[in-house]
Formats: structure tokens, C-alpha cells, sequence
């Protein structure tokens, strides 16, 4: 009996929304059916093998059987791994289409690259912080520096002979803030890729390195390198007698990291639902001890604290690039 006392308007109003229903886009249509309902592509802006690329594939291969779909590793390197991130932005945002970056092409390279074809924070949504790794200061086992106080008043009574080897405008980045929290006097000496930087050290070239933990594992474990820092908030693992740089009075700890983002668009309940999953992904014990022995901290926070994260440290690397007039090679 209710139904025959809808007034007029209202029955007008009625109307133009059940009208305007099979108007919405397929965007927002493919939220409201069952998703996902085919493959999921996780895009690596980087050639196979790194950190960021083992994380992509541990997350493909247990984010599958939880969404009933296959999830495929696609890598697209290029460019300081703009040419992948930029496949991504330009991507349908349906949730078909993710990206897997590490914090270069996302807080570094609007840092480093005057005229970026992206903008993190406009075109991506963060899905998730997946890991982060920090980096270790090393030098040779001749080193007269048994620690980072000797290294940094070594460096300060040999200020124009005392030098630092890096394989990328990162990790410049990263050793100038380190220079800049502790008084270390050293030049920068780039060269291309980790192999050249730290043989840089080896062959005596350079005094020092600062470099992720991976290529120089075996090498200080063998005695050829000794690293004097590592840069995250606490002790490896793997490397239990190298202190913190907070440990030996340096305010700072800073990481790399690799996140999972998607298209700007991309609709909120597919976010959540990835989030969700990666949270689950990376709180498992056998993918805990995997990371444990890369050196990598599984984090697998929230959509909220990865964006913090990303607006954060966005205008402090700009602010150390142009302190120390850095751009990309």
C-alpha cells in the first residue's frame, strides 16, 4: 500500500538513478562484480633477480590461491625503473594491473628527475609496503677504522683523499644524509651498478661503500670487507656484531623498500582486499624466515601508512638532492 504513495518527484528521482546505474563506468562496474575474475599482473620495473623482484614473486605465489586466480611477475626494466611505473599509471585501474616498485622510481626519482612522466602520489594508489631493507657502510679489511667514529675522524683529518663509491643516485642520496647526521668528510665516486662500487673498496680505490646487504654478504663474512653500520633501526640478523648508526650516535635510520600500488582509480574495495591479503602474505612464518635470510624486514602495513611514508619522504630526499645539487645519471 506504501509503494502507491511515492510522490512524483520522488518517483522522477527513482528513475534517473536506476538510469543512471547502467551508466557508471566499467571501473566501478568490476568493483561491484566478483573480483578478480582472471590473471593479476604484478609489474617489477626492474630486470629479474633483485630484492624487489624476489618480493613480487613471494607475493604472487601465495597471493594466488587466495584469490582464486593466477598472479603473474612481469618485469619491465627501464630508465631508473620509470618505463615500468609509467606502464602501470597508464594501465586500466581495475585491479588487473599492479605495480611492485622499490623506493627509487617512487620517492627517489621525483627527487633526482627535473621532468618526471609520473606522479607517485596522483597516479598510484599504495597498496602496501611489502619489505624493507636497510644498507651497510663497508670498507676494506685494510682500513685502519675499526668502527664508524674512527671512519668519520679519519675522514675529517683526510677530508680531500677520503672517498665513497655508489652504484646509484639512491644510494648517493642515502650516503649524503649519512654525511650530513654524522660529519663524515668523503668525495662521491659514482660508478655503474653494485659489482664496479664495491670492487671499488676491494681494490682500494675508494675508502668506503654504502650498499645493500645482499651483493656484499659473502664478502664480509670472508674478512675481504668490514662493515662498520648498517643503517636500519636494529641489528641484522645476519650481521649481529655490525651496530646501528644510532647505536654509535647518529640520529638515523633509514631503509629502503618495495611496496605493492595500483592505478590512481583503482576502486577501494579491490585496494582493501589486496592490503589485506599482502598483510596475510607477509605475517607467515615460512615467508618471514625467507626474508630473514635476504635481510629483508616483511612489513605488509596499510594502505594509510605506506601513503605517510611516501609523503614523507618524498620532500626529504628533495631536500637532500638539491642540498647537494644530485641528480639522476
Amino acid at each position: 500500500m506504501q509503494r502507491t504513495l511515492i510522490s512524483i518527484g520522488r518517483r522522477h528521482w527513482l528513475a534517473v538513478a536506476a538510469s543512471s546505474l547502467g551508466t557508471l563506468s566499467p571501473v566501478l562496474s568490476c568493483a561491484q562484480s566478483a573480483w578478480p575474475a582472471k590473471a593479476v599482473r604484478i609489474v617489477v620495473p626492474y630486470a629479474p633477480g633483485g630484492a624487489n623482484d624476489i618480493l613480487a614473486r613471494v607475493v604472487a605465489e601465495k597471493l594466488a590461491p587466495a584469490l582464486g586466480q593466477p598472479v603473474l611477475v612481469e618485469n619491465k626494466p627501464g630508465a631508473g625503473a620509470a618505463v615500468g611505473t609509467e606502464y602501470v599509471v597508464r594501465s586500466t585501474p581495475d585491479g588487473y594491473t599492479l605495480l611492485m616498485a622499490a623506493s627509487g622510481p617512487i620517492v627517489f626519482n621525483p627527487a633526482l628527475v627535473t621532468k618526471l612522466a609520473y606522479n607517485p602520489i596522483t597516479d598510484l594508489v599504495p597498496i602496501s609496503l611489502v619489505g624493507s631493507f636497510p644498507m651497510i657502510l663497508a670498507v676494506n679489511e685494510a682500513s685502519p677504522a675499526k668502527n664508524f667514529t674512527e671512519l668519520v675522524a679519519s675522514s675529517k683529518a683526510n677530508a680531500a683523499k677520503t672517498n665513497y663509491s655508489y652504484p646509484s643516485a639512491s644510494f648517493q642520496l642515502v650516503m649524503e644524509l649519512v654525511k650530513a647526521k654524522s660529519g663524515l668528510k668523503a668525495l662521491n665516486v659514482p660508478y655503474q651498478g653494485s659489482a664496479p662500487s664495491i670492487n671499488a673498496v676491494l681494490t682500494q680505490e675508494v675508502q668506503m661503500t654504502l650498499i645493500d646487504s645482499g651483493p656484499i654478504s659473502g664478502l664480509v663474512k670472508s674478512g675481504k670487507l668490514r662493515a662498520l653500520a648498517v643503517t636500519s633501526e636494529q641489528r641484522l640478523a645476519s650481521y649481529p656484531l655490525v651496530p646501528t648508526l644510532k647505536e654509535q650516535g647518529i640520529d638515523l635510520a633509514v631503509n629502503f623498500w618495495s611496496g605493492l600500488l595500483a592505478p590512481a582509480g583503482t576502486p577501494a574495495p579491490i585496494i582493501k582486499r589486496l592490503q589485506e591479503e599482502v598483510a596475510r602474505i607477509m605475517a607467515r612464518p615460512d615467508v618471514a624466515e625467507l626474508m630473514a635470510k635476504l635481510d629483508i624486514r616483511p612489513v605488509g602495513g596499510s594502505s594509510a601508512d605506506f601513503a605517510k611514508t611516501i609523503a614523507t619522504e618524498i620532500p626529504l630526499w628533495k631536500q637532500v638532492a638539491k642540498d647537494n645539487d644530485i641528480k639522476s645519471e
